[in-house]
């Protein structure tokens, strides 16, 4: 065993773990749940069968991955966010054949408290507010605040906010790269 698990957590036979991933208190992972190297899963953190972590993933306290969540690398998920897998839950119903997949893109960040509907794309890098309810797809890059979120501007790679020129360039304040703002949204200038 490569990776850490603390002794309260539950690793069902058949979870592949990556290599230097830790799992703290409580967690409970099933057993077709892939999980990459260099994660960090919080204190009771559920991951559901058939639920994918890149490398580099950090899911935070108190969250549910359920079926059909696909997570990018670096993907950070912050304390009690919340993921549905079914489009309209009946209690008398079952919809076990109709998760819905829910894709989060490389470095994308979902703040605390935030909801996401299940059947959409959050795009790389994108930055989901804290208590976002997320009911649609978000674009690469992107901001999205409130309820339901709408966008609220662009960010880069590092999360810092991008302001752009009238020839809609931007440079990130602290890495320096650059970033052009396109009819289909924002793309990483090349160096």
């Amino acid at each position: 065993m490569k990776y850490f698990a603390h002794p309260t957590a539950v690793v069902d036979e058949g979870a592949t773990i990556g290599d230097e991933t830790k799992i703290w208190h409580f967690c409970h992972l099933m057993p077709k749940a892939v999980i990459g190297e260099r994660c960090n899963l919080g204190q009771n953190v559920f991951v559901a069968n058939n639920v994918t972590l890149g490398n580099g993933c950090k899911v935070q306290n108190n969250v549910s991955l359920y079926e059909g969540v696909e997570c990018g690398e670096e993907v950070f998920i912050g304390p009690s966010a919340v993921f549905t897998n079914v489009k309209t839950p009946r209690s008398t119903v079952n919809r076990r054949g109709e998760y819905a997949p829910t894709r989060i893109g490389r470095g994308a960040t979902i703040g605390a408290n935030a909801t996401i509907v299940c059947g959409i794309t959050i795009g790389e890098h994108a930055f989901v507010g804290a208590g976002a309810v997320v009911t649609k797809d978000v674009p690469a890059y992107a901001e999205v605040l409130g309820n339901p979120a709408r966008q609220a501007g662009w960010r880069c790679e590092l999360g810092c906010r991008l302001e752009f020129d009238n020839d809609g360039r931007s440079v990130c304040p602290e890495s320096g790269r650059g970033y052009e703002l396109t009819d289909t949204g924002v793309r990483k200038l090349v160096a």
